[in-house]
């Protein structure tokens, strides 16, 4: 479907707008339900961040413009309907809701609060965190940063730490105690997310990989 055939398609109300339900692209999890009119769709279309219309104030709403959490536009889909706007975002700082937390469903009959999702939950999250904070070290590096310095030794010696943290993995795994393990597996996940980093190979990239798989 074209720009121009979605645009015709989408069923705004009585009042101009169209509900737009917010996924996080990672975890999958619903981040928001908001609202768009028609210039806030065509400005997310044509810029690639997302735009809502806020019925409160009664304006265009660029996500993040005063708090920085901007949210980046993946994917889009529409009901069958035409009524609803499913939107798969990447969100900047991982916070969602004007109340700071990383979803607006933060709160629910099991009492959990959804501002601490486990890594159970969001592994895809918290590795695209860890992506992030790599890729932004070796953008704007850092004076006696460990992974500037990996950077700098460069691709030889992230395998050789690689193959250390491996063998240091097998060892741990040898042993009953799963602190060790989860110290040893934690240290591992850091040094190949710097190898596909250089590598410039991504998380989603190996996520890719392995549904093919399944």
């Amino acid at each position: 479907m074209t720009k121009e055939e979605l645009l015709k398609t989408v069923k705004f109300d009585n009042k101009g707008l169209v509900t737009v339900v917010a996924q996080d692209y990672h975890s999958k999890h619903v981040r928001m339900v908001a609202y768009m009119n028609l210039e806030a769709l065509t400005k997310t279309l044509d810029t690639g961040k997302v735009h809502y219309f806020s019925r409160s104030r009664q304006e265009l709403w660029l996500k993040g413009e005063t708090s920085g959490h901007f949210q980046y536009l993946k994917n889009l889909d529409i009901d069958c309907d035409g009524d609803c706007l499913l939107i798969q975002i990447e969100q900047v700082g991982g916070i969602s809701c004007h109340t700071g937390n990383k979803t607006c469903f933060y709160r629910g009959i099991n009492e959990k609060n959804e501002n601490t999702l486990s890594i159970t939950d969001n592994s895809g999250e918290m590795l695209k965190k860890l992506e992030d904070k790599i890729k932004d070290r070796k953008k704007n590096p850092v004076e006696g940063s460990y992974t500037n310095y990996l950077f700098e030794k460069g691709i030889d010696k992230i395998l050789k730490k690689i193959g250390e943290e491996a063998t240091e993995t097998i060892i741990a795994c040898k042993n009953p105690n799963k602190n060790e393990i989860k110290f040893e597996v934690a240290d591992l996940i850091y040094h190949l997310t710097v190898m596909l980093v250089k590598s410039e190979v991504s998380w989603e990239d190996i996520a890719g990989e392995l549904k093919t798989r399944e």
